[in-house]
């Protein structure tokens, strides 16, 4: 989710992980997802040296020098 925020999306997608946790526990379970989906931006964000998403830039992603697609 960093990557994608780093990039200059607005938002993301979470994918299945709400699914698996709704299929696995329910409710609860959604609920667990999302908190482990915050706790691990919060820990990148740590990591990057940011207190704010909107503090998140593409100076906090390595992009390899001969990359010659557009991600944003």
């Amino acid at each position: 989710m960093l990557k994608a925020l780093a990039l200059g999306a607005k938002s993301t997608f979470i994918g299945r992980s709400y699914i698996y946790g709704l299929g696995a526990m329910g409710q609860a379970g959604v609920t667990k997802a999302l908190e482990v989906i915050q706790k691990e931006l919060d820990i990148s964000m740590a990591l990057c040296g940011v207190q704010k998403a909107s503090q998140i830039s593409r100076e906090h992603v390595l992009v390899p020098a001969d990359f010659e697609g557009n991600w944003v």
